[in-house]
């Protein structure tokens, strides 16, 4: 869990970030701790939603390049 937030693909970022939840909730961390799993879990969440919003953006091109040429879909 030592990789940079941003080199991680969202499958990895979203098995991370559940492994960073499961932590908090089992609790028993010093504040410290828990402190900077929380921050890794911020930026987890944030490289998962940038990873959507790219495909996302990749499906509407798609359809809209679709639509264009007349394409039924």
């Amino acid at each position: 869990m030592n990789e940079p937030v941003a080199e991680l693909g969202y499958e990895a970022a979203r098995d991370q970030l559940a492994e960073v939840v499961k932590m908090l909730e089992q609790g028993g961390l010093d504040l410290d701790h828990s402190l900077a799993l929380w921050e890794r879990g911020e930026e987890l969440a944030k490289r998962c939603e940038e990873h959507l919003a790219g495909a996302r953006a990749r499906v509407e091109k798609a359809l809209s390049h679709a639509e264009d040429e007349g394409d039924p879909r």
